[in-house]
C-alpha cells in the first residue's frame, strides 16, 4: 500500500459524519410547529377572548387573521431561504412576505372602512404594544439561536424576517386574547409597531447572524 493509499484510509477513518442539513421547506415546518406551540400555551395561559366564536361570525376579523397568519407563514419561509448562503437558489421567494404585508395593508383598509363609523377606542393604548414585544421576545430569541447554526450571507433581511415572524405571533395571540373591535387602535397600537421592529431587525440581523 503506498503512502497516499494509507494517508487517505487514515483520513477516512478518521473524518467525522455530516448529518444533512435540511431544505428550508422541513425548515419552516419546524419552526412553524414551535412556534404553533407557543401560540396555543400563550393562549391557554392568557386565554381566549370570551366573544372569540362571535368574532368569526364578523368576516372581516377572520380576513385579518388570515392575513396575519400569512405574514407569520411568509417571514418563516423567508427566514429559511436565507438561512442558505445561496437562498437555495429561490431569491424570488425570500421576498415574499412584501406581497404578504401589501394585502395585509389592503386588509386593513378595507376593515376599516367596514368598520365606519369607527367603534369606540379602548381605554388603553400603549399597553398592547408592550404585550406584544414581550410575547414575540422568546420566539425571537429562539429563531435567533436556530439561525445561527446556518450561513446567512443576508442577516439584516434574515433579521427583519425572524423578528417580523415573532412579532406576528404574538399580535395574532393578542387579537384572540383582548376583548377590542376597535380597528383604529388595532391598526395604531398592534401592526404600526411592526415599521419599529423590522428597523430593530436589521440591527439584530448584522449582529447576531453575521459571520
Amino acid at each position: 500500500m503506498s503512502e497516499i493509499d494509507r494517508l487517505v484510509e487514515s483520513l477516512a477513518e478518521e473524518a467525522t459524519p455530516v448529518t444533512p442539513v435540511p431544505s428550508p421547506f422541513l425548515l419552516t415546518l419546524k419552526w412553524i410547529a414551535g412556534a404553533g406551540a407557543y401560540l396555543v400555551v400563550a393562549l391557554l395561559i392568557a386565554g381566549p377572548r370570551p366573544d372569540l366564536m362571535d368574532q368569526f361570525h364578523q368576516p372581516w376579523f377572520g380576513v385579518e387573521l388570515l392575513s396575519l397568519l400569512l405574514i407569520f407563514l411568509s417571514t418563516v419561509f423567508s427566514a429559511a431561504l436565507l438561512a442558505f448562503p445561496d437562498l437555495h437558489q429561490k431569491r424570488r421567494a425570500a421576498y415574499a412576505p412584501a406581497v404578504a404585508f401589501a394585502l395585509f395593508v389592503a386588509v386593513l383598509f378595507f376593515s376599516w372602512r367596514h368598520h365606519l363609523p369607527p367603534p369606540p377606542l379602548p381605554v388603553h393604548s400603549y399597553q398592547c404594544t408592550l404585550s406584544i414585544t414581550l410575547c414575540s421576545v422568546l420566539p425571537a430569541g429562539w429563531l435567533f439561536y436556530l439561525m445561527r447554526g446556518y450561513a446567512s450571507t443576508h442577516p439584516r433581511l434574515a433579521g427583519v424576517n425572524v423578528l417580523l415572524a415573532a412579532f406576528s405571533v404574538a399580535a395574532l395571540w393578542l387579537r384572540l386574547h383582548e376583548v377590542n373591535n376597535s380597528i383604529t387602535h388595532v391598526v395604531i397600537w398592534h401592526y404600526l409597531p411592526m415599521l419599529a421592529v423590522g428597523a430593530l431587525g436589521v440591527w439584530l440581523g448584522r449582529r447576531v447572524l453575521s459571520w
